[in-house]
């Protein structure tokens, strides 16, 4: 009998030491583009897999991308839901309404969002509740000190025109806050108000009818997907733009002011791991970001003929020659 019930205590233990390890199920949901490799971002994967979260050892990821097709989002949202993934993470605000439109219960981790105050997303940054953290960058008020940036490197400037996506709620809040600025500093408001990849064309042709001394740029994911045109227009009209994200910068805008979408994911990680390892997600403070970075090319600076101010290259975390 001892021998027996040795031998059942030892097949227990073997068979609890052989049990698999959960594997947890992230669903991404982003309104860009789809990547080539159909996985979220590398930096998320990179900070997850440093936290201990290995692809197919005790995680998966599932993604849906609208391709600035926004009308989309609801549905991939609910389809996510349907899956049962273990939790949420979302690219840009119109994916976090989404998001919170289709499910109360399934962890939701928002990166980027726009201002997740501003579009309710939650009633309090210390303390969310319900289902939804993570990190809201405050565009909003980073608007004015952008557009502020702008004038400083054209002083002459008395017209700046704004491109936005007007059917994006945060936005739409961008473009707000940029024209309160334009009052303080005296310039006007060439408003350009886009909602789908054909208004491009008409905002640019609009800008070339009624030239603006500069432009502003609010990134989201249908003017990303058309960056490279816009790109284009700025360098071939030779006006001066401010740009929300240095990557653009890198591909030959004039300035970008802002945090970085790498330090944003690398950030989000944390809350993921937090929740997975049951934290509640309405009691993780939402967090922004502590890093902004001002980036400038002077190659594309010199082909403008305009002189960027010493006061601002001094400011800058990086110069392109």
């Amino acid at each position: 009998m001892r021998a027996v019930g040795g031998c059942l205590l030892t097949a227990s233990f073997a068979s609890r030491a052989q049990k698999p390890p959960k594997v947890w199920r992230i669903g991404f949901l982003s309104g860009g583009a789809r990547p080539p490799d159909g996985a979220p971002p590398a930096a998320l994967r990179q900070a997850l897999q440093q936290l201990g979260y290995v692809v197919d050892k005790n995680v998966t990821y599932t993604g849906r991308w609208a391709e600035a097709k926004l009308e989309r989002l609801p549905a991939f949202a609910a389809e996510l839901a349907r899956l049962e993934v273990d939790l949420l993470l979302t690219m840009g605000g119109p994916s976090a309404e989404a998001a919170k439109g289709a499910t109360s219960t399934i962890p939701i981790v928002v990166v980027a969002p726009g201002d997740a105050l501003g579009i309710g997303l939650v009633t309090s940054l210390a303390r969310p509740g319900g289902n939804i953290t993570g990190i809201t960058d405050p565009a909003t008020e980073l608007s004015a000190k952008r557009l502020g940036i702008l004038k400083e490197a054209v002083p002459s400037a008395a017209r700046i025109a704004v491109l936005w996506n007007a059917n994006d709620h945060a936005m739409t809040l961008r473009y707000g806050e940029i024209e309160k600025a334009a009052r303080v500093l005296r310039v006007t408001v060439q408003a350009l108000g886009v909602r789908e990849p054909d208004d491009i064309d008409e905002a640019l042709s609009a800008m070339t009818r009624e030239r603006p001394d500069a432009f502003f740029l609010v990134s989201d994911t249908l003017t990303n997907l058309n960056r490279k045109r816009i790109l284009e227009f700025a360098t071939t009209h030779r006006m001066p733009a401010m740009y929300e994200s240095g990557v653009l910068v890198r591909d030959g805008g004039l300035m970008a002011y802002g945090p970085t979408f790498d330090d944003m994911f690398s950030r989000a990680a944390i809350y993921v791991d937090r929740i997975l390892k049951g934290a509640k997600p309405g009691d993780l403070p939402v967090e922004q970001p502590t890093r902004y970075y001002l980036v400038v090319n002077l190659k594309t600076a010199k082909g403008l003929g305009l002189a960027i101010p010493q006061s601002l290259l001094l400011r800058a975390d990086e110069v392109i020659q």
